[in-house]
């Protein structure tokens, strides 16, 4: 089965493990496989989940401010994490 390619800044739920149910901000990709994920909480930035990808399901959305702060090579902080998925569960 195909999987969509993932992209930094898109908002997935885990689909299994732990963490199964969770929203998740994809913060690096590491292969094709793998991806590294963040909620600012139980996944802080500085320990982010390694991710297979087969485990994410994706939402149509984009966090665009976590976007922004990668691509300008600033530091990611949990607190923009939790901002950004604090905004993102009050639009879903």
């Amino acid at each position: 089965m195909e999987w969509p390619n993932p992209v930094i800044g898109r908002v997935a739920y885990s689909k299994s493990g732990r963490d199964k149910g969770r929203l998740f901000i994809i913060i690096d990709i590491l292969d094709e496989d793998f991806v590294l994920i963040s909620d600012g909480d139980l996944r802080p930035v500085e320990k982010p989940k390694k991710k297979r990808i087969k485990h994410l399901k994706y939402t149509d959305l984009m966090a665009e401010d976590i976007v922004e702060i990668i691509k300008n090579g600033k530091t990611l902080l949990n607190a923009d994490i939790k901002k950004a998925i604090s905004k993102i569960r009050n639009l879903l």
